[in-house]
């Protein structure tokens, strides 16, 4: 469905060594950030006490964060948990303080501000279970890049391939970069929004490469940098679309979604956004630089031989 068509190619290759420039040193930027600062870990990933409350009437969160706060506990989880009456309270580790200190303190301060409180379970949990999480998550960010290659690479060529996942994993270097340099809390949700936007921005990229290739097909005489200006031309009504509707949903959660959901879907803004930008200004310009020709693509017809039925 396309709501407009743009009648022109636009001469985005024109260009393509700009912008390769402007993502190289976004991407540099990102790495400098990961290395010199390092990412801040949820208490999923470094460990701490997790206790659970139940209250007889519908828990008040906003104000039951703001109370754990209020204790020392800046980087404190709380969110519901099964219902609306019950919570649960992940709280960082403190040297010095035991899982059973911290949680006498924080139900002390519950009680005093709703008697009915009561704790249903605590539990502490340790940093090994951190580290098995973040190798855990690291395997499946892995397996996922092997498996898009190998399907970018049978469904069209290796260069689409090596092209896509550089320009996806630049989307997830550069989200990881934001988080590391802002010291947003970075937590399972989160590396569940990075890896939904390394599929969204794949999906992006073989709608472009499917382009190309039809262009190839269809544009006999045409250089290789009009067939990838015109496939790019005709993807964005909907890229403009798809994108569009997706960000305004992602938008909602943000604005709206409450402290639970915030750093979700803040990676997923991140992620679209510079997701289109990797998979036409990224994606394209490399697959072009790796020497795509249509050869690659279209297999040439063979003459038939002139002998062939010949009667000897």
């Amino acid at each position: 469905m396309e709501f407009f068509r743009i009648k022109h190619d636009i001469p985005f290759m024109r260009h393509a060594l700009i912008f390769n420039i402007i993502s190289a040193l976004t991407f540099v930027a990102a790495v400098f950030f990961l290395l010199s600062r390092g990412l801040h870990y949820s208490v999923e990933f470094t460990g701490g006490t997790v206790m659970e409350v139940t209250y007889q009437q519908t828990a008040e969160v906003e104000k039951i964060r703001k109370t754990v706060e209020g204790l020392g506990y800046a980087d404190a989880q709380v969110q519901n948990f099964g219902t609306a009456h019950d919570v649960m309270i992940r709280l960082p580790v403190q040297k010095g303080v035991s899982s059973a200190q911290q949680s006498e303190r924080v139900m002390t301060a519950l009680q005093t501000q709703q008697a009915a409180a009561k704790l249903q379970r605590v539990e502490f949990v340790g940093p090994q279970v951190g580290d098995e999480l973040a190798h855990d998550g690291l395997m499946a960010l892995l397996m996922v890049v092997i498996g898009i290659m190998i399907y970018l690479a049978f469904r069209f060529e290796w260069k689409f391939a090596v092209a896509a996942i550089i320009a996806n994993l630049h989307d997830v270097v550069i989200i990881l970069g934001f988080f590391a340099f802002f010291q947003w809390e970075f937590s399972l949700s989160v590396l569940a929004a990075v890896l939904a936007v390394l599929g969204y921005s794949v999906n992006e990229s073989v709608v472009v490469a499917d382009r190309i290739r039809e262009n190839f097909r269809k544009m006999r005489k045409a250089t290789v940098t009009e067939v990838i200006d015109n496939a790019i031309t005709r993807t964005m009504s909907r890229t403009i679309i798809t994108h569009g509707l997706t960000e305004t949903m992602v938008l909602s959660m943000l604005i709206f979604g409450g402290a639970v959901l915030h750093y979700f879907a803040l990676a997923l803004t991140i992620g679209i956004l510079f997701g289109i930008y990797s998979s036409v200004l990224v994606m394209a310009p490399l697959t072009k630089w790796l020497g795509i020709k249509r050869e690659d693509l279209i297999k040439p017809i063979k003459e038939k031989d002139e002998t062939d039925g010949a009667v000897v």
